[in-house]
Formats: structure tokens, C-alpha cells, sequence
């Protein structure tokens, strides 16, 4: 698995900004021992990588901080979110197996995966009930804050450019990734 590609898709979680992201990556022969590679490089840093799903010979790859994700998921909405779409324990890797067995099951994402990416819940909630129309669209559709997504969004997008050019300039993944 190329570094630039997981800088690419991932930078804000890197930099600590973001709980988690998802990217897409072929399952070749030597997958499982790449992605225990890439945790041992990143284990100490504080995120962790692992394969949420697989479809047509195509990984779905969730990085993410482990600690920051228990810290949203302990949120009240999140909770809420979660209950209502069948999770019956709210600890960190019970959610990662729920979430893990749903996509297994629907062909499309189910909709409270935005929880284990760091998008506010009111985002998530807005766009599971879609009792209102979005106010914005980015990285995740806002229900929510608008003012405060958008600047999100360009933080996110800032941090991504400058990821790939500092390694761009040969800046190695495990520099660039902030230990929290």
C-alpha cells in the first residue's frame, strides 16, 4: 500500500484533526501482511488501520484513532445515533464489529459510519432523518453548523495539501503523523 496514497486519503487523521477515514485499496497477495506492517509503524503514534469490508477483490481500509473515537462515541447524540441503528454495546471495538457485520449486509454504507469519522452527529442524525435539507455539501453533507463544517472543510482540505507536499519533499508518514 503506497504511503502517498494513505497520506492522501487520511493527512487529517494523521495531524490528529480527524477521528477516522476510509479509502479503497486491492487485495493483493501480500494484503494482511502489509496492513500488520502499517499498524506497526503507526500503532505508536496512536492510530490503528484495519479492513472494515471487502468487495470485489477491494478492501475498504479504516484509519483511525482509537482514543478518539471512544471520546465520540461516549457522546449522548452518538449514542443515540448508534442505539436506534441496532448497536447493543457502545464500546469501542463491539461498535467496530456492529459497524463491520452492517456493511457486510447492505450494499450501500450505513448511514451512522459518519460516527466513526469524526462528522458531528448532528450531520449524521440530519442525514439518517432527513427531516430538513442539507445546508452545505463537503466531505459529509451538514444538517448542523454550516459555518462551523465549512471552516472544518478547509482546515481539512489545507492539511491534506500540505501533507502531500511535505512528502512530496520526502517527509516519511511516520513524520508527519502527530502522536496524541
Amino acid at each position: 500500500m503506497p504511503e502517498k496514497l494513505v497520506v492522501r486519503y487520511c493527512a487529517p487523521t494523521l495531524a490528529g484533526l480527524k477521528t477516522g477515514s476510509l479509502f479503497t485499496y486491492p487485495i493483493e497477495e501480500d494484503f494482511e501482511k502489509e496492513l500488520l506492517q502499517w499498524n506497526r509503524r503507526l500503532n505508536e503514534k496512536g492510530i490503528k488501520m484495519l479492513v472494515l469490508g471487502e468487495k470485489k477483490g477491494k478492501a475498504l481500509v479504516y484509519v483511525y484513532r482509537p482514543k478518539q473515537l471512544e471520546d465520540d462515541l461516549s457522546l449522548v447524540d452518538t449514542i443515540q445515533i448508534l442505539q436506534e441503528k441496532g448497536y447493543e454495546y457502545i464500546e469501542l471495538e463491539e461498535c467496530i464489529k456492529t459497524l463491520k457485520n452492517r456493511l457486510k449486509k447492505y450494499d450501500v454504507f450505513p448511514h451512522e459510519i459518519g460516527c466513526f469519522l469524526g462528522y458531528p452527529p448532528e450531520d449524521v442524525k440530519g442525514f439518517i432523518k432527513k427531516e430538513k435539507p442539507c445546508k452545505l455539501t463537503g466531505m459529509w453533507k451538514v444538517y448542523g453548523d454550516e459555518k462551523k463544517a465549512k471552516k472544518l472543510f478547509e482546515q481539512y482540505n489545507k492539511c491534506t495539501d500540505i501533507y502531500l507536499k511535505q512528502y512530496e519533499k520526502g517527509v516519511n508518514i511516520e513524520r508527519l503523523t502527530v502522536h496524541l
